[in-house]
């Protein structure tokens, strides 16, 4: 059909504008900032060297890295001297327990909202019978891990990120509750999620993830059913970690689990390999609690799933 003049010019019009708001549209989505990558995948030998340090602590500290003993502040500064070289800034908060001086290890990533605050974090000491390289070497390691990874990228996120290691976890969550319980109601409300790892890498694991956070709990779930991995919700440890003080501030929480002393049931043992029967970790609490005592598949996978989670929730 053909167009008259005055038809013409009102197309032509109309054209014009629809070409500036094209190029308004291309424009403001070429000056959006971009959207941070996915999370790397952490190299499971670079947590193992972890353990194996962690290890080494311990064996030269009578066998243990408990609150209040050698072992402990040994972990501690050898976790902290690792953050200092990778660019976080870090902080020793001290508190006593049981006639002992305790310490939290806290390390916090230059940049992002600190109005909305995403927090990971790990009990670093063992019970005094053995070196704790599950409980909980396996979370320490991961969470350090993570961190040094968020350094070699040099990520940016949207929220500010924080990363913790807690003291006198296995004498009552007193390194945990000592930190919420000085935070400032303001500085409460502005942690937006406190994502927990405690025994991550049992020997004979399951995949647990606490229920706690609808929003937590779908990131680490949604990660699992892309490795064709299912999960189950955690009930062992419920409340019996270092999530516990902050859930009960009013933080959104949530967290991984691979077991402990409760014994892995047969259909458990059909969806994720494994003995039925045994134990998830025979050597909980034990002095075979040692870098002997870890599953390379399970560790790997949540190591992963820890980065996963930062990087999703911090965007």
């Amino acid at each position: 059909m053909k167009l008259s003049v005055s038809a013409r010019a009102v197309a032509a019009g109309a054209v014009a504008t629809a070409m500036l708001l094209t190029g308004g549209a291309v424009a403001d989505a070429a000056s959006a900032p971009p959207r941070p990558a996915a999370a790397p995948d952490i190299p499971l030998a670079g947590v193992k060297a972890h353990l194996s340090q962690l290890q080494s602590i311990a064996t030269a500290n009578g066998g243990n890295r408990a609150h209040g003993r050698p072992g402990y502040k040994a972990s501690l500064d050898h976790i902290r001297a690792k953050l200092d070289a990778a660019g976080y800034t870090t902080a020793i908060q001290q508190f006593t327990a049981s006639g002992r001086t305790g310490y939290n290890l806290i390390a916090d990533w230059p940049g992002g909202d600190a109005n909305q605050v995403v927090m990971a974090g790990s009990h670093l000491d063992s019970v005094s019978g053995g070196p704790g390289i599950n409980d909980n070497g396996s979370g320490s390691a991961a969470v350090l891990e993570t961190a040094l990874a968020v350094s070699r990228a040099q990520y940016k996120p949207a929220k500010h990120l924080r990363f913790a290691w807690w003291g006198a976890e296995e004498v009552g969550l007193v390194g945990s509750r000592h930190y919420v319980s000085r935070l400032a109601t303001g500085d409460r409300s502005r942690i937006s999620a406190y994502l927990n790892f405690d025994m991550i890498g049992s020997p004979n694991p399951g995949y647990f993830v606490y229920d706690d956070d609808p929003a937590i709990e779908k990131t680490f779930k949604e990660y699992f059913a892309g490795l064709g991995v299912p999960t189950e919700i955690e009930t062992e440890g419920d409340g019996r970690s270092d999530h516990a003080p902050f859930k009960s501030a009013g933080v959104p929480v949530g967290g991984l689990f691979t077991g402990a002393s409760r014994a892995k049931t047969a259909a458990q043992a059909a969806k994720w390999g494994g003995t039925a029967g045994r134990a998830f970790d025979r050597c909980y609490h034990s002095s075979c609690d040692t870098t002997a005592n870890i599953d390379d598949t399970a560790l790997d996978r949540n190591s992963d799933a820890v980065a996963h989670a930062v990087w999703e929730l911090s965007r």
